[in-house]
C-alpha cells in the first residue's frame, strides 16, 4: 500500500539534497561526471565517449545473472532437458533486462534508490515488509555465492567446503577494498572477473561441440516443455532474475553525476543506461547457454530424465559404469547406464570424467570468478538496501561481518554435512533457486508501481503500453510461482501438507495483493473514469 507523508513509521525519509550533488549513502558516491553527447550523430547514433563514461554499473549488476544459483540452474537445464529450456533461459532473461531498465530509469530520474523509492511512497508496515523480504532474499543468494566459491576452492586447492567457506567469507573483505580506490577500479575489476568467465565457459563449449541447430531449435521452441521440467524451469527463472538486483542496479547508477534539472541529460542517461544494461545482460546470457550446452552434450539422457523416481528427474552419471557402482542411483540395465543427480558439488567429478582435468580446472576457475564477483555486488546490494530502508550508514566491512555471519553458518552446515551427504548441497541450492523466485515478486512489484507514478518520475513514467506489458509480465512471474508451489505438493496425500499448501497460498496471494493495492485502487479510478465517459 503506498501512501504520503506517514508519519507514523519511525523509519526515516532519505534525507534531502540538490539533485545534481552526490547521493546521500556512503555505499554509492556519484564520482564520474557525464557530459551531454554530441549533436548530430549518425548511426548508430551511440556517442561512443559518452557511452564509456555511463559503462560500469551494468556490468556490475549483470554478475547476478551469473552467480553459482544459476550455474547450477544452467548445468541442470542442460543434463536434465538436454536443449529444451534455452527459450525459458532467454525468457528469463529478456524478462529481467525489462526489470533492470526500469530500476536504473528509477535511479537515474529521481537520484534515489528502489528502497529509498519505497520509503518515500509506501507505508510504514509495507516498507518493513519488503525489506525483510528483501534481506532474506540477499541472505540466500549470499549462501549460494559462499558455497559455489568454496566447491571452486576445493576442486583448485583440494581443502574441504568448510575451509573453502571462510576462505571466501575472508577474501571478500580483501576485493570490496577495491571501493575505496573509487567505483572505477571496482568495476575494472569486475570486468576482469566477467572477462574470466566468459574464456573459461566457452572453452568448454568450443570442446563440447554441441550440434549448433539443436541450440537455436531450444532457444526459438517456445511449445517445448518436457512434464517433468516444470519445476526445474520456475527454478530457472528464480535464478535469472534476483529480487536483489533491482535494489542494486537503482542504486548503481547514481554513481555517474548528471544534471537532473536537464530532462535531456536524464534521457540521456536513460538511454545509454539501456544500451549497457542490454549488452551486458545479453553477454549473460551467452555465458549461461554455454554451460546448459556442455552438460546437455555430456550428461542428457532420455532415458535418465523420464525415468519415473521419488528424486527424478536424472541424467547420465558416466563415471558409473556398473550396477554395483550406480548403487546409490538407478541403474538402467537395457542400456547399461546410471541415472543419477548432478549439481553444484559433483559438476566437477562429472566433468573430469568426460573431459578430463582441462575441462575440470577450466570450470573451477570460471566458478570461482562468478562466486568471487557476485559475492561482491550482494555485498554492495546490501549495503543499499540497509541505507535505503533504515538510513542506517555503516562501513563496508561491518555491513559485509553482518551479512557473511549471517550467511556463513548455515553454509558451514551445509558444508560439513555434504562431506557425508553430497547431494544435500545440491538440494540446498536448487531449494534457494525457487526461494528466490517466491521472493521475485516484493521485488518487481513495487519497480512497476513507482516507476508508473507520474508524481514520481514525471514526464519519464512508464506510459500505458510499457505499463500493460510489465504488469502481464509480472502476472506471468507470479502465476509460475504459484505452479512451482502446486508441483511441489501435489503428488503428496498428506494432509497436513496441503493445509499448509493453502495456508502458505493464502497469505502469499494476500502479501502480493496489499503491496500493489495502491495500483489496484488507480485501476479501479481508471476503468470507472472511462465507463463514467461511455
Amino acid at each position: 500500500m503506498l501512501e504520503e507523508g506517514s508519519n507514523a513509521c519511525v523509519m526515516p525519509e532519505p534525507s534531502k539534497r540538490d539533485d545534481n550533488e552526490s547521493v546521500p549513502d556512503d555505499s554509492v558516491k556519484a564520482e564520474v561526471v557525464v557530459p551531454l553527447e554530441r549533436e548530430n550523430l549518425g548511426f548508430p547514433w551511440i556517442d561512443w565517449k559518452v557511452l564509456w563514461m555511463y559503462a560500469g554499473p551494468g556490468w556490475l549488476m549483470s554478475l547476478a545473472y551469473l552467480d553459482p544459483g544459476n550455474l547450477e540452474a544452467d548445468l541442470q537445464d542442460g543434463a536434465y532437458t538436454n536443449y529444451a529450456l534455452l527459450w525459458v533461459l532467454l525468457l528469463a532473461t529478456l524478462m529481467g533486462l525489462v526489470l533492470q531498465i526500469l530500476s536504473a530509469k528509477l535511479g537515474v530520474v529521481t537520484g534515489l534508490s528502489l528502497a529509498q523509492g519505497i520509503v518515500k511512497h509506501y507505508n510504514c508496515s509495507t516498507r518493513y515488509f519488503l525489506w525483510i523480504m528483501t534481506e532474506i532474499a540477499i541472505i540466500g543468494s549470499d549462501i549460494q555465492e559462499v558455497l559455489g566459491s568454496a566447491i571452486a576452492w576445493q576442486i583448485l586447492t583440494g581443502i574441504p567446503i568448510w575451509a573453502g567457506v571462510l576462505v571466501t567469507s575472508l577474501d571478500t573483505f580483501v576485493f570490496m577494498g577495491l571501493h575505496q580506490l573509487g567505483i572505477r577500479y571496482l568495476e575494472a575489476f569486475i570486468l576482469s572477473l566477467l572477462l574470466t568467465m566468459i574464456i573459461c565457459f566457452w572453452v568448454n563449449l568450443f570442446e563440447a561441440a554441441p550440434p549448433a541447430g539443436d541450440v537455436v531449435l531450444g532457444i526459438v521452441n517456445f511449445t517445448n516443455m518436457p512434464s517433468y521440467a516444470i519445476t526445474i524451469a520456475v527454478g530457472t527463472v528464480g535464478a535469472v532474475i534476483m529480487p536483489h538486483n533491482l535494489y542494486l542496479h537503482s542504486g548503481l547508477v547514481r554513481s555517474r553525476i548528471i544534471n537532473r534539472e536537464n530532462p535531456e541529460h536524464v534521457r540521456q542517461a536513460n538511454k545509454y543506461n539501456r544500451i549497457e544494461s542490454t549488452a551486458s545482460i545479453l553477454m549473460s546470457f551467452l555465458i549461461n547457454l554455454a554451460v546448459v550446452a556442455v552438460f546437455a552434450v555430456n550428461f542428457f539422457d532420455i532415458t535418465c530424465a523420464e525415468f519415473d523416481a521419488p528424486d527424478a528427474p536424472f541424467c547420465k552419471v558416466p563415471y558409473l559404469t556398473t550396477e554395483e557402482q550406480c548403487a546409490d542411483f538407478q541403474w538402467i540395465a537395457d542400456t547399461s547406464t546410471c541415472c543419477g543427480n548432478i549439481g553444484l558439488a559433483s559438476a566437477g567429478t562429472a566433468l573430469y570424467s568426460t573431459m578430463g582435468n582441462a575441462g575440470l580446472y577450466i570450470w573451477a576457475v570460471g566458478l570461482l570468478a562468478a562466486g568471487q564477483a557476485s559475492t561482491l555486488t550482494t555485498s554492495l546490494a546490501g549495503q543499499i538496501t540497509m541505507e535505503g530502508f533504515l538510513n542506517i550508514r555503516i562501513s563496508q566491512w561491518k555491513r559485509i561481518a553482518l551479512t557473511r555471519s549471517i550467511a556463513l553458518v548455515p553454509s558451514i552446515i551445509v558444508g560439513v554435512a555434504a562431506s557425508t551427504s553430497p547431494r544435500l548441497m545440491d538440494t540446498v541450492n536448487s531449494s534457494l533457486n525457487i526461494l528466490q523466485s517466491i521472493q521475485l515478486p516484493f521485488a518487481l512489484l513495487p519497480v512497476l508501481s513507482l516507476t508508473s507514478r507520474v508524481d514520481f518520475l514525471g514526464r519519464f513514467a512508464n506510459g500505458t503500453k510499457t505499463k500493460v506489458i510489465c504488469w502481464l509480465m509480472a502476472l506471468f512471474l507470479v502465476g509460475i510461482n504459484f505452479q512451482a508451489i502446486f508441483s511441489l505438493v501435489e503428488e503428496t496425500t498428506l494432509d497436513s501438507v496441503w493445509f499448509l499448501f493453502g495456508a502458505f497460498f493464502t497469505m502469499y496471494c494476500a502479501a502480493i495483493l496489499y503491496v500493489i493495492s495502491y495500483d489496484i485502487n488507480e485501476l479501479r479510478v481508471f476503468l470507472g473514469t472511462k465507463l463514467c465517459k461511455k
